[in-house]
């Protein structure tokens, strides 16, 4: 990566990385820790799957206020209240795992997940809004490409530094994440106020509360770019099974759990900073449906394989076409949306992008209770592959959009 670029020399952006990059972080040992700690704890699929769907069920239910409150009010101050939330989930995780998690019920981390998932139900649509407010149009795309590439930067370590931790200092590990998102925290208090720019929400409505769905509907390409991540996640969502497969299939434990938790990061952060450094993508819409047919393969793969290498691999594959898609779907509906829509637009791509992961992670661990493990991930990368195929006849004008730049109002 070229970091003489200009972009990145913008202190917005420099600062709304940071934000990123701790909050990425944090999340993804959170993710694997609770994890571990739960499936050494029960051995059940299912009580794995459960995480998802607790996590999901608040991003279900607050979509539509999530979005409205990104348009309505300063989405800095949003960010800040998502991050000390987080704060507080993260000092309850090490409060409860050192104290209480030998002898008492996992229901507790249950019930702290809910709030973990209001808060990422809440921070994704400002999230996902903030950065066209913070930075030039003309470099957006490529400023798109540096957020994902320090994500994924910390995506990558999160799971191989909890891996270690766990093994080593097992429920301290909360602690590191407690740590950064308070580091998150002040990142976002960094960011310039945005309140000024949204005036046009005087009252709350039905209207105004659907106008996110409506306007998803009407705009096929909007609709198109998110169906299709519905699609991938849902069906070809992998990572909270990972446990099952680093104990009973390749017998690595908790350090081998933290590298394969990593190496999806791996292969999307190698691919961010190939895009970071390429020049627009040419006919983003075809490339996209190509990216989740790829990550549908790599699911299947990574299910048939007994070997730790051809696993690492897939998974490698899987975190850089799952990358590439994530770009672009980014770039597409960021451009396409006007920014007085953005917040409720963003929402509702938030909640895919988000909430279809834990979704995911509970169809599969459902799937695999009633079918076995290896069973249900390949059914799941193939069904993948068979709808992506429908999507390039069923969206025609997402495979025909020929540059970046010609969605840029």
């Amino acid at each position: 990566m070229k970091f003489s670029d200009s972009t990145l020399y913008n202190a917005n952006l420099l600062k709304f990385i940071c934000l990123g990059w701790f909050s990425s972080f944090a999340l993804k040992v959170i993710s694997l820790t609770v994890g571990w700690q739960i499936y050494t704890k029960t051995g059940s699929p299912l009580a794995l799957g459960l995480i998802g769907l607790i996590q999901f069920a608040p991003q279900f239910f607050l979509i539509l206020p999530a979005g409205v409150l990104a348009d309505k009010y300063d989405r800095k101050y949003l960010l800040i209240i998502c991050n000390l939330i987080q704060v507080f989930v993260s000092a309850f995780l090490l409060f409860y795992s050192i104290y209480y998690i030998d002898t008492g019920s996992i229901i507790p981390i249950y019930l702290i997940l809910i709030l973990h998932g209001i808060a990422m139900s809440l921070e994704g649509p400002s999230s996902f809004a903030v950065l066209p407010n913070l930075v030039d149009k003309d470099i957006f795309p490529r400023a798109v490409s540096y957020v994902n590439f320090f994500d994924e930067f910390g995506a990558l370590f999160g799971p191989i530094i909890a891996g270690l931790l766990i093994a080593y200092i097992d429920k301290w590990v909360y602690a590191v994440a407690l740590i950064s998102f308070m580091i998150s925290t002040v990142s976002a208090i960094s960011l310039p106020n945005l309140k000024n720019e949204f005036k046009e929400i005087e009252r709350v409505t039905l209207k105004v509360l659907l106008s996110g769905f409506v306007y998803v509907w009407r705009s096929k390409i909007v609709l198109g770019t998110m169906a299709i991540d519905i699609v991938a996640m849902l069906f070809s969502s992998i990572m909270g099974m990972l446990p099952i497969f680093a104990l009973d299939i390749l017998n690595i434990g908790p350090e081998g759990l933290g590298v394969l938790r990593a190496m999806p990061s791996i292969g999307a952060l190698c691919a961010a900073m190939m895009l970071s450094q390429l020049p627009p993508i040419h006919y983003p819409g075809r490339v996209l449906i190509y990216s989740i047919i790829i990550f549908g393969f790599a699911t299947i793969v990574f299910s048939l394989s007994t070997s730790l290498w051809i696993s690492l691999t897939a998974l490698f594959i899987y975190g850089a076409s799952d990358m590439v898609s994530m770009n672009i779907r980014q770039i597409i509906v960021q451009l396409v949306t006007p920014d007085n829509m953005r917040g409720r637009v963003m929402s509702v791509h938030s909640v895919i992008t988000q909430g279809s992961n834990e979704l995911g992670d509970f169809r599969a661990g459902f799937s695999a209770s009633l079918i076995g493990t290896v069973p249900a991930i390949m059914f799941g990368g193939a069904l993948t592959i068979s709808l992506s195929v429908i999507w390039w006849f069923l969206f025609p004008g997402l495979k025909e959009v020929k540059d970046i730049k010609d969605l840029n109002n």
